[in-house]
């Protein structure tokens, strides 16, 4: 690789970074905002994977807008690791993620991989993910009331059966990571994938023979946008102590919708954490972390600014995982511990 394309690549990181944190500030559902960003670094960049020299479990759940009826609720899953292929580095990974918000559900699965070259002093990650994409509505459960001003019971726009669908979802990253700080860029359904809904029969949109009333049946459809993400992080030690200051930072854009996460925390000993966060316009967090033999949990509580406050207690995430440590030297390629013994 030309050694000015790192250069070029770390400018253009730089300048969409920018792009994006200035845009208008808006709020949109799409793939979840999790508080614990910074510990499922894959769920947002496929070429986080393998970023460090472990392979990396992840899992977790969040409850948003407690208190609140038919709120989002996300599961989301990630394991990735490092490993070596014709002498080369390399990463692999999956995510998964389910989530539910009123009467829609969807479901996200995807594998990843990615080509790794040393260049600045750290090493670029190159990647892509491919998967399905499946949303769920839940037409069954559409109520209006018949005094409705604004909608009738009979609206053909609307579903009025559970319907189903599948899109291939396709994403791509870069990532860069440095003994003190990694920082990456990518671009999720970079496809824009569409999925038509069909009913539980197979038939699509409400399964009539003719729903548009002009003889044509009629079809639902939903489109994930495309989304682009800015993700760093930092890593800075208290001078004679055994804390440390981890900084990071999350902006997402689907080019119409932004929104920032900014995060501050502060480790002992590489084992205890503690932080606060701030999403522009939306919540304060904090959180609290414990890594310990490999496995780590983490809790976090998100007080709401905006007025859903009025409605919810805040939101909760809580997420686990476990690393088990690897080791590509030559004298250890042939040895193997006992899970027994780790």
């Amino acid at each position: 690789m030309p050694r000015i394309l790192p250069h070029i690549l770390l400018k253009a990181m730089a300048v969409a970074a920018l792009t994006i944190a200035v845009a208008p500030r808006l709020s949109a559902q799409g793939d979840a905002m999790l508080t614990h960003y910074w510990a499922v670094p894959t769920y947002y960049n496929p070429a986080a994977a393998g970023d460090t020299d472990n392979i990396r479990l992840r899992g977790g759940v969040r409850a948003q807008w407690t208190g609140i009826d038919n709120a989002p609720r996300t599961f989301a899953g990630a394991a990735d690791t490092p490993f070596k292929f014709l002498g080369k580095r390399w990463g692999a990974g999956v995510v998964v993620q389910q989530e539910s918000y009123g009467l829609f559900r969807n479901l996200t699965a995807n594998a990843q991989i990615g080509y790794k070259h040393k260049a600045l002093k750290g090493e670029f990650t190159f990647a892509l993910q491919a998967g399905f994409f499946n949303e769920q509505f839940k037409g069954s459960e559409v109520y209006i009331p018949d005094d409705d001003d604004y909608h009738q019971s009979t609206d053909n726009a609307l579903p009025d059966r559970d319907v189903a669908g599948n899109a291939f979802d396709l994403g791509l990253g870069v990532y860069y990571v440095h003994k003190r700080f990694k920082a990456g860029l990518s671009l999720l359904h970079a496809n824009n994938p569409t999925v038509t809904f069909s009913d539980e029969n197979g038939t699509q949109g409400s399964g009539e023979p003719s729903s548009s009333g002009d003889g044509t049946a009629k079809k639902y459809s939903f489109t994930a946008n495309r989304t682009l993400y800015f993700n760093a992080e930092g890593n800075i030690p208290v001078k004679n102590t055994l804390f440390e200051v981890l900084p990071s930072v999350l902006i997402r854009s689907d080019f119409t919708f932004t929104d920032v996460a900014a995060t501050v925390r502060a480790r002992y000993n590489k084992m205890f954490s503690a932080g606060i966060g701030y999403r522009y316009g939306d919540a304060v967090s904090l959180m609290l972390g414990a890594e310990l033999k490999g496995i780590f949990i983490g809790y976090s509580y998100d007080y709401h600014l905006s007025d859903i406050a009025k409605a919810s207690s805040g939101s909760h995430e809580i997420f686990a995982g476990y690393n088990l440590k690897l080791d590509f030297s030559e004298k250890n390629r042939n040895k193997h511990k006992s899970i027994r013994i780790m």
